[in-house]
């Protein structure tokens, strides 16, 4: 905040601050077997619909192994650091930042077995695009960065190569920064 400018530039100058890596992932997209476009996520890497009246049909795997196909509006693959961004609001867990994990949490699916899931930081989720339906998708990094998915692209998200490194002026315990954050009621 502006009114906290001279105390922030204090803090740095007087090396008053802590600082925390954070995992990130990297997310690659293919069509058949040649890839298309690269990115990375700090929160998330979600794949949504398209179109909003149609439906997104995609085969979820994890490890390499086919997990599930759901119907849905699409799946979120979050980091820790997301798990309280569009992660939340989809329904998945709030993951503390020192706990290592992969988060992946559908979207409105219409299937039986269609959970939040918390897997390896090691292992890697992909999604592939049914190519036989009319529905295609959009691919979006943190809310920002996009690519386009036609019906048989396939989505491989896995721990970033490089992490994010934060850096606190205050510190205070993950449990008081989301009891601030969502403004939970602690008496």
């Amino acid at each position: 905040e502006s009114e906290d400018i001279e105390s922030t530039i204090d803090a740095i100058v007087a090396r008053r601050y802590t600082s925390e890596d954070r995992l990130t992932v990297d997310v690659s997209v293919y069509q058949g077997k040649q890839l298309v476009a690269s990115t990375w996520a700090l929160n998330e890497a979600s794949v949504e619909k398209a179109a909003r009246e149609r439906m997104l049909e995609v085969v979820v795997e994890v490890d390499g192994r086919p997990l599930s196909r759901w119907g849905c509006d699409g799946v979120v693959c979050a980091t820790p650091t997301g798990s309280t961004a569009y992660n939340f609001s989809a329904g998945g867990p709030i993951v503390w930042p020192g706990v290592e994990a992969l988060l992946m949490v559908p979207i409105s699916a219409h299937a039986l077995f269609a959970r939040p899931m918390v897997v390896a930081p090691t292992s890697v989720l992909a999604m592939e695009v049914i190519a036989r339906t009319d529905g295609s998708g959009v691919l979006w990094c943190d809310g920002r960065r996009t690519v386009e998915l036609p019906p048989g692209a396939r989505i491989e998200v896995r721990r970033g190569a490089t992490p994010v490194r934060l850096v606190r002026l205050h510190e205070a315990p993950f449990t008081d920064r989301l009891v601030a954050k969502f403004d939970l009621p602690v008496t």
